[in-house]
């Protein structure tokens, strides 16, 4: 029997988990940052739902830095996953 593939790899997990840490920690709803990110509606919901294969781009990730005023390397591990 064939395994099924996770939908996101360890790198993509951990910008989703590192983002959604962000937001909550900014009191920020899903609707609120799709909405300064310019992204549609469902677009976060679909990144933070694991049976889901959206996720975050470089371009993405560049925004989010801006929306949270950070780096964009605090959306990444200090060490390969």
């Amino acid at each position: 029997m064939a395994r099924l593939k996770e939908p996101h790899s360890e790198i993509e997990q951990y910008v989703i988990d590192k983002v959604k840490e962000k937001r909550m920690e900014r009191g920020f709803s899903q609707k609120e940052l799709a909405f300064q990110l310019n992204v549609s509606i469902g677009f976060i919901g679909d990144v933070e739902n694991p049976k889901y294969r959206a996720k975050y781009n470089l371009n993405h990730i560049n925004e989010l830095a801006k929306i949270f005023e950070c780096s964009p390397r605090e959306f990444l591990p200090e060490i390969p996953v």
